[in-house]
């Protein structure tokens, strides 16, 4: 795996888990939520993952579908283009 997709991979998993925390957090508190959308964003970007664990671990977003399908269909995409980007190039 060449080092610019190893790090964006890195960074865009922290970013998506530290986004569903926050989002929990501002739930629990009333504040200003982050929106599904950017959620959703995350996680098409390549941080389903993290944001997978994060929300299994912080009980959050669990109980929608559209994350609990969405989010490990594009946790399967990424795991075939990776593979895909490994083996081709």
């Amino acid at each position: 795996m060449s080092r610019v997709l190893y790090w964006w991979l890195m960074a865009v998993n922290a970013a998506a888990a530290l986004l569903v925390a926050l989002d929990k957090v501002q739930a629990r508190h009333g504040g200003r939520r982050v929106p599904e959308r950017v959620l959703l964003l995350f996680g098409a970007l390549g941080g389903a993952p993290l944001m997978l664990a994060a929300m299994l671990l912080c009980h959050h977003k669990t109980r929608k579908p559209k994350f609990m399908l969405t989010l490990p269909l594009f946790l399967l995409l990424w795991a075939a283009g990776v593979y895909l980007f490994a083996v081709y190039f």
